[in-house]
């Protein structure tokens, strides 16, 4: 009987012995397998899956994608270059008004760049009318200082919409794809239907990409527009205040 319980005990380390040995061997065949997809990099993984989403609607989201930071980028570039230190400007053109008058002030305006510095030239070149014309006249070109701040962003917004549509569309496509292969064939199998499915899910996981990309650039452009505005209706305010007391 002890003998038999020591064969029995032999043999049960034997085949947990073995078990364990059988699972490393796997661990390590997984391991050396995963390898190369763990050693390709970034920008390996997404050339792949472009093109694996196919080149109809992943080219069409790239190109989105590529005009829409066009645009953000050109409009980013502007409105940097429009941004004034609105303070200064108005402690320069008040000292330049009370030291050499309406021309010395309309010259520190012609030197600044900035629709800051265009409302306070216009106001000044009013200064012989009214102080309503001259209110007018401002209000009015800040209006078009304004169109100009917002020239093409209606177009990064169009992108921003257009892309995770596009994206919707692939996934469509591909799930009508997968459903008349499996009507087609008549059985349904998961090797079959995974290709289709794969291209549909990629093309949505881009169109969403693009669509996230360019809302951080768009927010960021409206609120630097916005900012600008404020200072554009702070320095109005301050110009007729200018106005008034150099009429009187």
């Amino acid at each position: 009987m002890k003998r038999s319980f020591s064969i029995l005990a032999v043999a049960g380390l034997f085949v947990a012995g073995t078990n364990t040995v059988s699972a490393n061997v796997a661990a390590a065949v997984v391991l050396q397998d995963a390898a190369p997809e763990a050693s390709k990099g970034f920008t390996q993984v997404l050339k792949e899956m472009f093109i694996t989403g196919g080149a109809g609607f992943m080219g069409i989201v790239l190109l989105c994608l590529i005009l829409g930071l066009a645009v953000a980028i050109e409009r980013i570039i502007y409105l940097n270059m429009a941004t004034t230190n609105t303070a200064k400007l108005k402690q320069q053109v008040e000292d330049a008004l009370a030291s050499g008058g309406v021309e010395a002030a309309k010259e520190v305006c012609r030197n600044t760049k900035g629709p800051v510095a265009s409302i306070y030239y216009q106001g000044l070149d009013r200064v012989g009318e009214s102080v309503e014309s001259a209110e007018k006249s401002i209000v009015a070109y800040g209006g078009v200082q304004m169109g100009q701040l917002e020239k093409n962003v209606s177009w990064l917004s169009l992108f921003i919409a257009i892309a995770p549509m596009l994206g919707f569309m692939g996934t469509v496509i591909g799930m009508i794809r997968a459903f008349q292969k499996i009507s087609a064939v008549g059985n349904l199998s998961a090797s079959l239907i995974a290709g289709d499915i794969q291209v549909a899910l990629l093309t949505t996981v881009f169109g969403l990409i693009v669509a996230i990309i360019l809302q951080i650039f768009y927010n960021y452009i409206i609120a630097k527009i916005d900012s600008i505005v404020n200072d554009m209706e702070d320095s109005s305010i301050s110009l007729i205040d200018m106005l008034v007391d150099h009429k009187k």
